[in-house]
């Protein structure tokens, strides 16, 4: 992983999906792909599903957990992508940010937010929670999070974005 005193701004985008082929990656993919036109940042993104995240308080906190919370620490700007399930963030999204500690983290930090559902409304549920959950633990989070609706229609079997008008949001979103 590239150190911080290489010069580049350091975004750190956490998907709160664990589950293998998930949309949510794909949304993120598109992310980065506009991030890394800009070779003034560098990004890290972190795989949840390789912490070995526990609740707080229920045991040493892994090496990799402490890497994860330097990581976040070290970064200027945070992206949050979360599926929205059941009306809400991740619980993997609601672990990792447990797990960045109190005082938090992300505290003080740029937060900007990128939420993916099935239903037409997208994940503005979701992002409103997260939002609040966010602020609540200092993050300065950024106006204009994107909610992807129908995400299932978005990519086609390669991951490839098949709808103009994300793919749009997409290159706008990640200028900010």
């Amino acid at each position: 992983m590239p150190q911080p005193h290489d010069n580049k701004l350091r975004i750190v985008i956490i998907p709160g999906s664990v589950r293998p082929r998930n949309f949510t990656n794909k949304a993120v993919a598109l992310v980065i792909d506009e991030i890394n036109k800009n070779d003034m940042f560098a990004v890290d993104v972190i795989n949840l599903a390789e912490l070995n995240m526990q609740f707080p308080g229920l045991g040493e906190e892994s090496s990799a957990v402490k890497q994860f919370k330097q990581t976040v620490f070290n970064a200027t700007g945070i992206i949050i992508a979360t599926p929205e399930y059941h009306g809400s963030f991740s619980a993997a999204t609601k672990l990792a940010i447990e797990n960045l500690g109190f005082p938090s983290a992300i505290s003080g930090k740029p937060i900007a937010l990128l939420g993916v559902a099935a239903g037409a409304i997208g994940a503005i549920k979701s992002l409103e929670q997260l939002r609040g959950v966010c602020s609540h633990i200092g993050a300065m989070v950024l106006p204009g999070p994107v909610s992807v609706p129908k995400i299932q229609s978005v990519f086609d079997d390669a991951g490839r974005c098949i709808d103009p008008a994300i793919e749009n949001v997409s290159e706008v979103w990640a200028q900010l």
